[in-house]
C-alpha cells in the first residue's frame, strides 16, 4: 500500500491554534452575599499612587449593587494578565 501525504509547504491557509476558554474571575458581592464568576469585561482596575488607591469595581449580577474591593499586588497582576481594563490614576 503506497501513501501519499501533502507537502507540508503546498498547504495554505491560517493556522488553526485551539483558545484557550474565555477567561473568568470569581467574586462575591458585599450587599447580597452572592458568589459568582465575572468575565473580564465585567471588571475594572484602577491602579493609584499607593494601596490605597488602587481597586478593582464590578457591578453585581444578583442585586445592581457597585461594589469595589481593594487590589493588593497579586490582584493587579492577575487582573491585568487577564485581560480587565486598567486605569491608572494620576496625582496632581
Amino acid at each position: 500500500m503506497n501513501r501519499t501525504y501533502p507537502n507540508p509547504a503546498a498547504v495554505t491557509g491560517p493556522a488553526v491554534i485551539p483558545a484557550p476558554a474565555a477567561v473568568r474571575f470569581r467574586a462575591a458581592c458585599s450587599a447580597c452575599r452572592g458568589r459568582f464568576e465575572l468575565a473580564a469585561t465585567a471588571l475594572r482596575l484602577a491602579i493609584g499612587a499607593t494601596s490605597r488607591t488602587t481597586f478593582y469595581a464590578f457591578t453585581c449580577p444578583e442585586c445592581g449593587a457597585s461594589v469595589r474591593r481593594p487590589a493588593g499586588e497579586r490582584i493587579v497582576e492577575l487582573l491585568t494578565g487577564g485581560g480587565v481594563r486598567t486605569l491608572r490614576l494620576h496625582t496632581p
